[in-house]
This record gives C-alpha cells, structure tokens and sequence, in this order.
C-alpha cells in the first residue's frame, strides 16, 4: 500500500514550467511550421541570398586587395569587350548543341527502354545512368588521350581508317565544340533518360491500350499520348539544361585549363573565374556574374512562358 502511494505520488508530480513551454512550442500548430522549415530558410538566407546581394554590390566596386571603392557601372562597361564577347558566343553555342542533342535522343531512348519487349532494358538503363556518377575531370582526361594532338591518338588513327585527315582536336573552334558537347551528352545523356522513365511510368497503361485497340500505330501513340503527357516533365529537362549549359565550365576546364587558343573554349564562368581569381578583379568577376544570372532568368522565362508553364489548369 505505502510502494501504491509513493508511485502514485512520484506519477502525480508536477510538469516543471520550461517543459510545458517546449511541449507547447513543438506541438503549437502555428509555430511547429516554422521550426521544421528553419533550416532550408537559414540556409537559403546564408547560403544563397547573403552571397547574391553581396556579388551585385561587389559588382559596383573595384575590389582590391585591403582596399574597396565604389566606381559605378565601370565594371559592366568593361564587358564589351573581345573575351566576353567570344565566352557569351560559345556558351550560347554549347547550351544550344546540348539542347539539340540532351532532350530528344534521352525522350526517344526512354520510350525504347520502357518498351517491355526490349531485352536487357534494365542492364542498358544502368548502363546509360554509368557516367553521370563519374568524375568529368577524371573523364575528361581520359578524353584527352583519345582526342589527342598526335596522329597515334585512337580518333585520329580512326579518323585515317575513314579516310580523313588527322586533327589537332584542341587547337579549333568547330573541333572544340564538338569535344564538349561530345563530352556534356555522354556525361548526361542517362540523366535525362531517368527524368523522362520517371514521367512515362506515370501515363497509364489502359491510354495506350485504347489506342491499339482504336488501330493506332507506334508513332500515332507516340505524337498523341506520350508527347503531350510528358510535357510537364520535358519542360523541367529543358529548363535545367538551360542552367547546365550556361554554368558549363568543367567540360572548357579539362581541355584547356582556362587557357584556350584564341579563346575557343572560353566559357562565361570560365571568364568568371579568369578575371575573379586569376586576374584578381572581384569586382568585374561579379558584374559578369550578374549578367550571366540576368541571361540565365530571362531565357528560362522566355521558355517557360512558350511552353505554357505559367497557365493554370483548367
């Protein structure tokens, strides 16, 4: 009776204050939302917002080392100039290849792939997705042996098997370019598949059936199921490519190391990184920067306002 009494006494103990007012905040409905979204909003204002206020200030400033002064719109005026000129035009060019080749040949691979009649489509699947995990440095010099200056280097000893003459692979701009988009689509060729696997293991099936039973063949299904129900996802592919191909700057990285002849490789990060950290002027790296945010934005909002993003469902 008296053990009875003394855990009935030790149960009844009251609540100390600070736990009732922590219960009451984790559990508060109004203010539990805050806490759980707290850390994207730290990081977001750390991370992100802090560093794109500071550049547009930097982007007004010559930033020396122990000394700082605002100089106006010099930075940007210095912009037109050569190098930019030649970094807008071959990112501009790239994005645009990138496009050409990272969004129809991934759609068309994924509607093979998801074909129940193709075997091995789990190997290939796997096998596409490979060299997204890979390093492109790593990849990149791997490729530079391939596509090297000699004439015992495995394309130019290919491209003598066909009967065409030998490059010097680096030393051009057509044979530059082609080396990295050649590069960016075997990279991320197995991205964009898995995006567009993703949006047609969504179509139901009793579509595709219907229209075999109406008498439509492979390509009617494809123009009128596939492609209009997986404009949502095709819209997100090109969006993203947009930003990849405008912040490309590993693929310029490992053929020249920002040293490209006649600025045939320069990219605008490239030219970031050229005159920020190489040449030491923060302030026209961060006007560039900004620009290129300002590029980025205005043709993904082009896009997205083609491509019927913004309208809302009926």
């Amino acid at each position: 009776m008296e053990n009875y009494h003394l855990n009935y006494s030790i149960n009844t103990q009251p609540v100390p204050q600070k736990k009732k007012i922590r219960r009451n905040i984790l559990f508060s409905q109004k203010i539990a939302p805050y806490i759980f979204v707290s850390p994207f909003i730290i990081s977001f204002l750390v991370f992100f917002l802090y560093p794109s206020i500071s550049t547009i200030i930097m982007s007004f400033q010559e930033v020396l080392p122990g000394e700082t002064r605002f100089i106006g719109l010099q930075n940007y005026k210095k912009l037109l100039n050569p190098h930019f000129y030649a970094a807008l035009r071959n990112t501009t060019i790239y994005t645009i290849w990138t496009l050409i080749i990272l969004i129809p040949l991934p759609l068309v691979l994924a509607v093979i792939l998801n074909s129940k009649v193709i075997p091995g489509r789990n190997f290939f699947r796997s096998a596409y997705f490979i060299p997204a995990l890979t390093s492109t440095i790593v990849v990149g010099v791997i490729f530079r042996l391939i596509f090297g200056e000699l004439e015992s280097s495995p394309a130019n000893m290919l491209m003598k098997a066909l009967g065409l003459h030998a490059q010097q692979w680096t030393m051009h701009w057509g044979t530059g370019m082609f080396l990295m988009v050649f590069l960016a689509s075997w990279k991320w060729l197995g991205v964009n598949i898995l995006y567009f696997l993703s949006g047609l293991q969504n179509i139901p099936k009793e579509l595709y059936e219907s229209a075999e039973m109406d008498g439509a063949g492979v390509f009617t299904k494809f123009f009128r199921i596939t492609l209009p129900l997986l404009k949502p996802v095709t819209i997100y592919v090109l969006t993203i490519s947009i930003f990849g191909g405008f912040r490309m700057y590993e693929e310029s990285f490992v053929f020249w190391q920002n040293q490209s002849p006649g600025d045939i490789g320069l990219t605008l990060v490239g030219y970031i990184y050229q005159e920020g950290f190489m040449n030491n002027d923060m302030g026209f790296g961060s006007a560039i920067g900004i620009v290129l945010l300002a590029i980025v934005l205005v043709i993904n909002l082009i896009q997205l306002k083609f491509t019927g993003a913004f309208k809302k469902e009926g």
